[in-house]
This record gives structure tokens, C-alpha cells and sequence, in this order.
């Protein structure tokens, strides 16, 4: 049973006990002073591991905090970490560390765990759309589970403000875009392919994601139509992925891919509702499932001068550690 509540930082510690009683599956700490204070941060994560070491948790924490430590204590629990990426204001510069948000990502990613980061647009003086999507690029760059734009989320949070670097457009065309991301690798759970399937196309994140939302706006699945991704089953945002895919793959020359890439796609969504969903599936590949879950699948055009066609009919069930596939 997925049960929501909600407790002030104050209450929180010494109601992680009682959450197996309240059937509590999963929970969110999503605290500002929790992000910044990596001593209550693993006192928090000991409890959870403690009490209620099966149940899911989010934790909201500044990159600042992530360190072998942290990271280690979490690999002891269920949990996913979201890091805001900041930006710094010196001599009235916006700058954005890289190799400091990189390095922590390399160490999440070493170590196996579940990450996302959270991006604002205009919100800090000096930012603008071309650093926006810089930042995004980056983002999607370094593996992230899930991406999220907090101002697409939830009302609550200081709104975008027009300013000398961003005009109302521009926040129009940062909204846009970040929930077609929202929409396509969040919701559309591409981590695993997205940067694979990309490559054919050679263009930036940022542009890919900034077309499938004109795409949304003309099929009606914008963010002004109210379209919520997260409503929606991952088979039909699956569907989304591979009709835009199939248009971007057929107006960058690239047909000779576009086999290969249905394959990659529709086998690793079948995967993740398999983990997600508990969802067991069959579905015919023109590749064997071996060779597309394999290393050589993240260059496609070297996969296809290697790799020979063999058309496999895959059974996708849970087996005994976990999400697993036989040819049938």
C-alpha cells in the first residue's frame, strides 16, 4: 500500500520506526536544512537502515555533502539521492563547477547508486537560456536516473523572473524544454539508452529534448495541455519516444539505425516495467537480447558493422536476483 504522509524535520527521526506500521512503501526528505548537513543526513540514513532498510526513500542533499562516507551508509539502503545543480555568482559572473558536480556523479555511479539532479532556470541574477541548457547538457551527460525541474513541479517554489539575460521567451523556451526532458528520459525512463541512441543524431541534449517539445505542442502533450507524464503508463510514453525517434532518426539520414534503435529502446522499457511494474513481457528483437544489453549497443553504427541480425523471440520475467530474459 502506498501511503502518503507528511512531517516537519523536527518530527521526522522518531517517526522513521513507526513507518512499517503505517505501511509506508516509500518516502521523500526533501529539507533544505537535511541537504546541507551531511552529519543528519547519515544519522537519518543509520535509522532507515535500522528500521525500515526495504523501504524506498528519496533524499533531497547539496553536492557538498556527497562523499565516500555518505555514499557508503547509502549503499545500505533503498534510496535514491537528489542533487541541486548550483550555480555561483564571482565578479558578477554565473559560473557552474563541472568537474565538482562530475567528480560526485563519477562516485554515485562507481558505487552503484540511484541519482537525479534537480535544474532551476531563471531564478539566480545572471543566469540565461544558453547557461540553462548548458547545464542540462551536462546533466544528462553524467547518467542521471531522473532529472527534475522543481519550477514545473510544484507552484510553491520562487517563480522565473524576467530579467537583462531573460526575456519572457526565453523562460518560455527553458519551460518547454525541460518538460519535454521531464517527458522523455524521466517519465520515458531512458537513462540506460538515451545517450546511445543519441549519438546518430549529433546534436546536444538540450536541442533533441528543446524539438520533442515542439513535437508535444503539436500532438497535444505539451505543458500547456496539461499533459502529465507521470499519469501516463511508460508503455504509451515508450510509444511517444519511438514515433519522435523514428522522425529525428529519418530527417538526420539515419535509417539504417532505426532497426537497432527500436530494439535497444523497446528491450530496456520492457526491463524497467519489469522492475517497476512487476510487469513480465514477450516481444520479437532483430538483435539478440545478449549482444543489445551488451557495451557494444552504446555505438550504434559499430554495432551494426559487427553485430549480425538474428531475429529473437525474448521472454522478459523476474528471475531469481532480479529483472532477467531468456530467447524463447
Amino acid at each position: 500500500m502506498n501511503t502518503e504522509y507528511k512531517f516537519t524535520s523536527a518530527e521526522f527521526e522518531s517517526q522513521i520506526p513507526t513507518f512499517k506500521s503505517k505501511g509506508i512503501t516509500e518516502f521523500a526528505i526533501h529539507d533544505s536544512v537535511v541537504a546541507n548537513d551531511k552529519q543528519k543526513i547519515l544519522k537519518i540514513i543509520r535509522l532507515i537502515e535500522k528500521n525500515v532498510p526495504d523501504v524506498f526513500v528519496s533524499i533531497l542533499i547539496n553536492a557538498a555533502c556527497l562523499d565516500r562516507e555518505v555514499i557508503s551508509a547509502a549503499q545500505n539502503i533503498y534510496c535514491s539521492f537528489d542533487i541541486p545543480l548550483d550555480c555561483t555568482d564571482k565578479g558578477g559572473k554565473l559560473l557552474f563547477d563541472k568537474k565538482f558536480y562530475a567528480n560526485k556523479a563519477r562516485l554515485l555511479n562507481e558505487a552503484g547508486l540511484v541519482f537525479g539532479f534537480h535544474l532551476t532556470y531563471a531564478v539566480v541574477p545572471g543566469d540565461s537560456q544558453k547557461l540553462f541548457m548548458e547545464r542540462l547538457d551536462f546533466a544528462v551527460q553524467q547518467y542521471p536516473n531522473h532529472i527534475e525541474f522543481p519550477q514545473i513541479m510544484n507552484t510553491e517554489l520562487e517563480p522565473p523572473k524576467v530579467t537583462g539575460t531573460f526575456s519572457a521567451q526565453d523562460i518560455r523556451y527553458c519551460r518547454d524544454t525541460a518538460f519535454a526532458c521531464r517527458t522523455f528520459y524521466t517519465a520515458g525512463r531512458a537513462v540506460p539508452w538515451f545517450l546511445s541512441v543519441l549519438k546518430p543524431l549529433r546534436i546536444y541534449p538540450s536541442r533533441f529534448f528543446s524539438d520533442f517539445a515542439e513535437w508535444q505542442r503539436v500532438n497535444n502533450c505539451s505543458y500547456k495541455s496539461g499533459f502529465n507524464p507521470e499519469g501516463e503508463n511508460h508503455k504509451s510514453i515508450e510509444k511517444m519516444q519511438l514515433l519522435f525517434l523514428d522522425e529525428k532518426y529519418e530527417e538526420k539520414h539515419c535509417h539504417s539505425f532505426i532497426t537497432l534503435m527500436h530494439d535497444i529502446v523497446s528491450l530496456n522499457g520492457a526491463m524497467s516495467r519489469l522492475a517497476g511494474e512487476g510487469e513480465e513481457s514477450q516481444l520479437v528483437t532483430s538483435y539478440n537480447p545478449d549482444d543489445l544489453l551488451s557495451e557494444e549497443a552504446f555505438d550504434l553504427a559499430a554495432f551494426c558493422d559487427n553485430v549480425c541480425m538474428e531475429e529473437c523471440r525474448v521472454k522478459v520475467f523476474a528471475g531469481e536476483y532480479g529483472p532477467d530474459y531468456e530467447v524463447i
